[in-house]
């Protein structure tokens, strides 16, 4: 990986679980990590709930919204982490991809949007500490 890895997260949306999970990455990586977020049916903005449960935690995610999901937005990505996407998401030979099976925080309140949070932080803080060791999950670490 390069001296700067990146990392997109991606969504149908990009409203909810990959705005939170770039607004983690951003929050506990600084500018080690260019991080991105897309989805393949942007929303026209993110989720108030996901704003919300950040801000709790002091995330402001407030200057983030909804983006396409370009093909050559993969295709420059080291890492590119999909959340519920399906097929929309291109794969590119070499990469590394991850596949999150999260709950949709679309529609609910802040109390079910908070262990999504909780549970994206978790994933994030793991993918970051693999990144900076230049690991995989099935790499035999």
């Amino acid at each position: 990986m390069p001296d700067k890895p990146s990392v997109l997260f991606v969504c149908v949306h990009n409203a909810g679980r990959s705005q939170m999970a770039a607004g983690w990455l951003r929050h506990l990586a600084g500018d080690t990590v260019e991080v991105r977020s897309a989805g393949s049916a942007p929303a026209d903005q993110i989720n108030p709930a996901a704003v919300e449960v950040m801000r709790e935690v002091g995330v402001d995610i407030t200057d983030q919204a909804p983006k396409l999901l370009e093909y050559e937005t993969v295709g420059s990505s080291d890492v590119i982490v999909t959340m519920g996407c399906g097929d929309a998401c291109p794969v590119f030979p070499g990469k590394r991809y991850e596949d999150w099976k999260l709950d949709d925080p679309a529609g609910k309140g802040v109390d079910a949007v908070r262990p999504i949070r909780d549970e994206i932080r978790t994933r994030v803080e793991r993918l970051l500490s693999e990144v900076r060791r230049g690991t995989s999950p099935d790499s035999g670490r």
